[in-house]
């Protein structure tokens, strides 16, 4: 008989030898129903992202993204992807949505020298969301760096499911910041993305509507947006209705979920999967952009669902299924341990692997997860569920009404590849492949040299080599 490490109710316990060489994972066998196929997984993340700190009392704390990597290492799913660490998006990546006005703003402005910026604290909605801290503009380097890096792997077919928790920072605008977000990454990937991709669509299941990326592609059909949130015209942005669509050339490919308190599994698996489904089919989408904010878990500081990790990374699996490229990030998520639970979690669900359910003793800070030291805590039944059946039907309903306006995929025109978000000219990448070629042929160089001395040292005295 054999007793799976999985088993938590097994009656079998392991001494300390024993444990340590016990693996934390064991892989999913490979059916539709467990996700579909094994995809390529890369990771991208840079150590200095959970450096940074927006201040004691604020609610956005980098360091859940140092406890994700904890639990990632700690699980050894490392060994189940590539593993990329990044490099900085750098000032002309960030002009490619945002103002430049803004950008050396953020570039210039610290906490010594805010005073000389009074002016344009108030205009760039600076204040106690988005404060000015040290550093501020190379975080928001860093995080864009890594969701640009990812992009550019499913571009060149590296991955096909490319990670980037730092990121999905879904509010900030062209002109400034918005809840907590500086700069919006996700824009700055759809936008790589676009120079390959005919149609992107863009997924949010975080508690709060994705405006900045809504809006930033409000008025083209070759992106979708679909925001699952928490709605009642006062909850932070203030958007996202079910009747915000799109407007010209981009009507009816925006699509809003505006959900009330109280949430569960059931409900929200289930709207979900009826929505995507035909959305995924109509839309037709050769890449997938998708944030998972973890602030519309149960239990979060900020939060009002009372979803768990498992019906979370659900939605994420379900998506998966399709075997559409696909980037995945981070985004809200206020309580840092469950926050790391969660994308530790949906990091399994990408590689095809099930976690065991306690955490490994191996990892660092793991008095941050007491008193369970559980990869599932309950964390429902915390609020009312005050979205009654009638009205998710009638909500479904609705959406899937918009959904008829689609008439299929929109097409796009054969043309040339634009130059990547890298902003090299011609010119430049010229330079660089004569640089190449030039240092090719004196390697070949070289390497005739060494042959020729080589057979000189070889040769038998009465041999004679020119």
């Amino acid at each position: 008989m054999s007793y799976s490490w999985l088993d938590e109710e097994s009656t079998i316990s392991l001494d300390r030898r024993a444990n340590q060489k016990t693996p934390f994972y064991e892989p999913i066998v490979n059916t539709f129903k467990d996700g579909g196929y094994n995809p390529n997984v890369s990771y991208h993340y840079n150590p200095d992202v959970s450096k940074y700190h927006y201040g004691v009392r604020h609610p956005m704390k980098p360091f859940r993204l140092m406890l994700t990597d904890h639990l990632v290492i700690a699980y050894k799913l490392y060994e189940q992807m590539d593993i990329y660490q990044p490099r900085r998006a750098t000032k002309e990546e960030l002009l490619e949505f945002h103002s430049e006005d803004y950008i050396k703003f953020l570039e210039s402005v610290t906490p010594d020298n805010a005073k000389k910026y009074a002016q344009h604290l108030r205009q760039f909605n600076i204040g106690d969301d988005c404060p000015v801290f040290d550093g501020m503009y190379d975080y928001s380097q860093i995080y864009a760096g890594a969701s640009l890096d990812a992009s550019r792997k499913l571009i060149a077919g590296m991955s096909d499911i490319a990670i980037n928790w730092s990121g999905g920072l879904h509010h900030a605008k062209k002109h400034e910041p918005s809840g907590f977000c500086y700069v919006n990454d996700i824009v700055l990937s759809i936008l790589n993305l676009l120079r390959v991709h005919p149609r992107v669509l863009y997924i949010d299941i975080d508690l709060h509507h994705g405006d900045g990326v809504q809006e930033a592609f409000y008025l083209t059909d070759r992106v979708m947006t679909v925001s699952f949130h928490k709605y009642d015209g006062e909850f932070f942005p203030g958007t996202g209705n079910h009747d915000e669509v799109g407007l010209g050339k981009g009507k009816h490919f925006a699509l809003n979920v505006p959900l009330h308190d109280g949430i569960d599994d059931e409900s929200y698996i289930s709207l979900f999967k009826s929505i995507m489904e035909p959305v995924i089919t109509n839309f037709r989408p050769t890449a997938i952009v998708q944030q998972c904010g973890a602030d519309s878990l149960g239990c979060d500081r900020l939060g009002s669902f009372n979803l768990n990790i498992r019906a979370h990374g659900e939605c994420v699996k379900f998506v998966k299924s399709f075997g559409i490229p696909m980037l995945v990030l981070g985004g809200g998520g206020y309580t840092p341990r469950n926050v790391s639970r969660l994308w530790c979690y949906e990091t399994s669900v990408m590689t095809n692997v099930k976690l065991n359910s306690r955490l490994p003793e191996v990892l660092p800070f793991r008095t941050f997860f007491q008193p369970d030291y559980s990869l599932h805590p309950n964390l429902g039944d915390r609020y009312d569920n005050k979205n009654s059946k009638k009205y998710l039907e009638n909500l479904r309903n609705q959406l899937l009404e918009n959904l008829r306006y689609l008439r299929g995929a929109p097409s796009v025109e054969m043309q040339e590849i634009p130059p990547d978000l890298q902003n090299m000219t011609t010119d430049e990448e010229q330079e660089i492949l004569d640089r190449l070629n030039r240092e090719s042929e004196y390697d070949a160089h070289l390497d005739e040299k060494r042959y020729w001395l080589n057979t000189k040292d070889q040769a038998r005295v009465s041999e004679q080599v020119d």
